[in-house]
């Protein structure tokens, strides 16, 4: 590869370390052109699957200011550049590695930090933003529905519930004042029997 050309890869896998969201790091030995397709067909949109040279990509990570990286550019090298949700892209790198042993998950990078194969397997557990967000609304849609049916009834519905609730306060006050009132002191007591007896 010419002097040029190799400025040029550094370049472009620099702007694409910069562009991403996450990085996921792999070794694809062993993995024929069809599965390298069938790979990238499963990323889908949400992530760019490159092979390089390890000494471009060490460049362009250094020039990128990725750092923590460089003992997993060895061997036959690809790398995942997500330009959208990280979970969806580990997901299906990690059901790929999983359907095929040839394709290794070594580490990845996100948020400023080197990622552990660990690491890079707990995102791919988490479910996705959509998932989450659906769930989300669906919650919110049944308190807000509760409270819409609170606004929508009868005034004198309204005005039932907030009469029980005085009543209930109205019950529960005299129980507590008895309860707060202090015990009479236990001298007292033979006193009061004798005055008890003397009236008889």
């Amino acid at each position: 590869m010419a002097k040029a050309e190799k400025a040029t890869a550094v370049a472009e896998i620099t702007e694409q370390f910069k562009a991403s969201t996450a990085t996921v790091i792999t070794e694809f030995r062993g993995l024929t052109v069809a599965n390298l397709v069938e790979l990238r067909r499963s990323l889908g949109d949400s992530a760019t699957y490159s092979v390089a040279k390890n000494t471009l990509v060490k460049r362009a990570a250094s020039e990128a200011g990725v750092e923590g990286l460089d003992e997993l550019f060895v061997g036959p090298t690809a790398i995942a550049f997500i330009n959208g949700e990280p979970v969806d892209a580990a997901k299906a790198l990690k059901k790929f590695a999983k359907d095929h042993k040839s394709l290794v998950i070594k580490g990845g990078y996100m948020d400023g930090k080197a990622l552990s194969v660990a690491e890079v397997e707990q995102i791919a557990d988490l479910e996705s933003r959509e998932v989450l967000l659906a769930k989300l609304a669906g919650a919110m849609k049944a308190n807000l529905t509760k409270a819409a049916g609170l606004f929508n009834a009868p005034a004198s519905q309204v005005a039932r519930l907030a009469a029980a609730l005085q009543d209930k306060r109205a019950a529960e006050a005299p129980a507590e004042a008895a309860a707060e009132a202090p015990a009479e002191p236990a001298a007292e007591e033979p006193a009061a029997e004798a005055a008890a007896e003397t009236t008889e």
